[in-house]
């Protein structure tokens, strides 16, 4: 996940330190954020193992606060309507957002709030429950589960507040989208990442589309396709969940120097009208031939 931070976000000034080896870093107590866990800093590469920072690793703590600015205010809006959160991180990976977001916003409510981190890989959940119990962060959870497996678990809530998925692959943002629609999220947040699916389909019926549709000539050619298909999955994703009631905004996360895969995309739901964005999204379906998409997109309400 920590991919995803930019080293060109925060500019530094670079200031020496003249503590002796082992010490900690004097001028790193005025940049962590008091409370902090200075074993988790370590875990995620922040400190290093004597509790050091050097100019790269500034920036890496900029980058962490950057990202949580982000989700901070909908943890808080949450919090304060119903006096707990839900959090589910699909494609968890090594849990460092569910880790940095307990460490930042739950450990001090002391109250039914929880981070559940969603993980294919055994491994990774495995370590992730070790590290969460030496910290004593007892209200994270981590399962061994696909995204789509997670939607019918019953290791699961019936309803949660926040969905996030950062760099979920392909087809894993959309079963993270169903996922959030079928528990009722408040909240979505994903940032997507190798989206093959619609560009395929692009690529598929791009000669019987040339005859008929002038737009066509925006996907021709191979790259194009790739690129473009990229960008129509976030469009129809968008459409998507503003369908079911949710206002949305996309932003960048990340320079592009950085990462090509930084589009970040964040649902609330407003129960805001649904007819013109579904014709919307049925329409672009139509125009794009992409209609054998329709059952992704046109998720059922739950």
């Amino acid at each position: 996940m920590l991919r995803i931070f930019n080293q060109h976000t925060f500019t530094m000034t670079r200031k020496s330190s003249a503590s002796a080896p082992g010490t900690p870093d004097p001028s790193a107590k005025h940049e962590i954020r008091p409370g902090q866990s200075i074993e988790l800093l370590k875990e995620l590469h922040i400190l290093t193992r004597d509790g050091k920072m050097n100019q790269d690793s500034r920036r890496k703590l900029k980058q962490v606060y950057h990202l949580y600015q982000f989700i901070e205010p909908l943890l808080a809006d949450v919090h304060a309507r119903q006096g707990a959160v839900s959090l589910v991180d699909h494609g968890a990976g090594k849990s460092y957002l569910g880790f940095i977001l307990y460490d930042l916003f739950f450990k001090t409510l002391r109250d039914r709030s929880h981070i559940f981190g969603i993980e294919t890989r055994e491994e990774l959940v495995k370590k992730s429950e070790e590290l969460a119990a030496r910290l004593g962060f007892t209200g994270m959870s981590f399962l061994n589960l696909s995204v789509a497996e997670s939607i019918d678990s019953d290791r699961l809530p019936e309803s949660v507040d926040i969905v996030t998925a950062l760099h979920a692959c392909n087809t894993a943002t959309d079963d993270a989208i169903h996922f959030a629609l079928q528990k009722n999220a408040k909240c979505i947040v994903v940032v997507p990442c190798c989206q093959a699916e619609v560009a395929t389909v692009l690529r598929k019926n791009k000669g019987h589309s040339l005859a008929k549709n002038v737009l066509t000539e925006m996907w021709r050619h191979p790259l194009h396709t790739r690129e473009f298909g990229s960008q129509i999955t976030n469009v129809l994703r968008c459409l998507q969940l503003e369908s079911h009631g949710y206002q949305v905004s996309v932003t960048e996360l990340v320079g592009w120097e950085h990462s090509m895969k930084n589009e970040l995309i964040v649902a609330q739901f407003k129960d805001l009208p649904r007819g013109r964005p579904a014709q919307r999204l049925s329409d672009v379906l139509e125009t794009l031939g992409l209609d054998e998409l329709r059952e992704r997109f046109f998720t059922p309400a739950h």
